[in-house]
C-alpha cells in the first residue's frame, strides 16, 4: 500500500477512536448524575485500578501498556470534568516535584490549588475546599518528609491513593556555577544532594524554603543565587539548567500520598496507613510490632514523631500490606490498640505499582 493509502486507513480509524470515545463520555456523564444522587466519590482509586488492570489484560500490542496507560490516564481526568470538576491542592508554586506527580497522576483536564505549605493542602482538603491533595511522604535517600507526617496528627483526613515518581535534581541558575553565592530548595532536597553539595559548592550557603519551584522562583529574581529543583520549574521561571542529576543516589524515588475525606474500596492489592502512640515504657513499640508479627501482617514503612503534647512521647506512623476491611487486618488492629495510647487509621489504598 502507498503512504497515502495507510494515512487514510488512520484518519478512518481516528474517526472511529472519536465516536467511540465520546459515546464512553455520554456514560461518564450518566455515571456523574448518579454519583450526584447517591453522593459518591467522583475520583474512585479502585475503579481507577481495576481499569488500567483490564487495559493491560487486553492489550495485545504492539503498543505498550504504559503508552495505553497514559492515553487512558488523561481520558479519565477530562471523564472527571464531566462528572465534576476536580480541584486538586499540591505544595506550589508550579513547577513542583509535587505538581508533576499530582499531573502524572490525575492528567491535564482537573483544577489544581498551589498552595503555600503542606499543612495547607490538609487543611484545604479537610475542609472541602480541595477534592484531593497531593503530598510527599518519602524519599529513597532522605527518608520520611516531616511535614507530612506532623500533619497528619492534626488533621483529619484520609490516605486514597499513592503515587511513585523518580526524582532527578538539577542546579538551576543565571549565572555560571563558580559565581553562585546562595542556593534554594527545599530541606529534603539538600539532604538527597549533600555529597554533590560538599564536593562541588561546599563554600555556598544553601537555605530552605517550602518547595524547589519557591526556590527557583527566588533564585530567577536574584543575579548570583539558584536553586535545586526539575527541568519543569527551570522552564516555568526562566532559569537555565547549570548542572544535571546531581541527587547523590541516581535511583531517587520519591512517594506521595493523595489525601482526601475518604479513602478507598478494597481491590485485592492494597496497602493501609495508621498513626499510633504507646506508653512511655520499655517494650511498648515492641508489643505492638508483635501484634503485627503474629497476625502477618507486613510492615512497608515506619516512621516516628514526637507527639509535642508529653515529653518523650511519640507517634508512629505505619504502612502495611492489606485493607483495613480484612478480617486479619481487624483482628491485628484490634488487638494492637491495647498496647496504644491512641490508634487512628489513616486509610486503605492501592499500592503504586509503577513509577510515573
Amino acid at each position: 500500500m502507498s503512504l497515502d493509502e495507510l494515512r487514510n486507513q488512520i484518519n478512518e480509524l481516528d474517526n472511529e477512536l472519536v465516536k467511540l470515545l465520546n459515546e464512553r463520555a455520554r456514560i461518564v456523564i450518566e455515571i456523574g448524575k448518579l454519583k450526584k444522587e447517591t453522593g459518591g466519590q467522583i475520583y474512585a482509586p479502585d475503579r481507577e485500578k481495576e481499569v488500567f488492570a483490564r487495559i493491560e489484560e487486553v492489550n495485545q500490542g504492539p503498543l505498550p501498556d504504559k503508552c495505553l496507560i497514559s492515553i487512558w490516564r488523561e481520558l479519565m481526568s477530562g471523564s472527571f470534568v464531566l462528572e465534576r470538576p476536580l480541584r486538586i491542592g499540591y505544595l506550589g508554586p508550579g513547577g513542583s516535584f509535587s505538581h508533576t506527580a499530582a499531573t502524572l497522576k490525575f492528567g491535564q483536564s482537573v483544577e489544581y490549588e498551589p498552595l503555600a505549605d503542606i499543612k495547607s493542602i490538609f487543611d484545604e482538603v479537610s475542609k472541602g475546599h480541595c477534592d484531593l491533595g497531593v503530598v510527599p511522604v518519602e524519599n529513597t535517600t532522605g527518608g520520611g518528609v516531616v511535614e507530612t507526617l506532623d500533619a497528619f496528627i492534626d488533621t483529619n483526613v484520609q490516605v486514597c491513593a499513592e503515587v511513585q515518581m523518580a526524582i532527578h535534581h538539577n542546579l538551576l541558575a543565571n549565572c555560571s556555577l563558580g559565581e553562585i553565592k546562595t542556593i534554594y530548595s527545599k530541606p529534603e532536597v539538600f539532604a538527597q544532594c549533600r555529597n554533590w553539595l560538599s564536593a562541588t559548592v561546599k563554600e555556598v550557603q544553601t537555605v530552605a524554603v517550602a518547595s524547589t519551584a519557591k526556590a527557583a522562583q527566588m533564585a530567577a529574581g536574584e543575579p548570583k543565587a539558584a536553586a535545586i529543583g526539575s527541568t519543569v520549574a527551570a522552564e516555568l521561571y526562566g532559569l537555565k539548567i547549570v548542572c544535571e542529576n546531581i541527587e547523590d543516589i541516581t535511583n531517587n524515588i520519591t512517594r506521595f500520598l493523595v489525601v482526601s475525606q475518604k479513602d478507598a474500596k478494597q481491590t485485592g492489592e492494597d496497602k493501609t496507613a495508621i498513626l499510633f502512640s504507646t506508653a512511655h515504657k520499655a517494650g511498648a513499640l515492641a508489643d505492638v510490632l508483635d501484634v503485627f508479627k503474629k497476625y502477618n501482617i507486613n510492615l512497608t514503612n515506619i516512621e516516628s514523631r514526637p507527639s509535642k503534647k508529653r515529653q518523650w512521647e511519640y507517634y508512629f506512623f505505619v504502612d502495611f500490606v492489606g485493607h483495613r476491611t480484612e478480617t486479619q487486618v481487624q483482628k491485628g488492629l484490634e488487638e494492637a490498640r491495647k498496647h496504644c495510647l491512641q490508634l487512628s487509621i489513616l486509610g486503605s489504598f492501592p499500592r503504586a505499582t509503577e513509577l510515573l
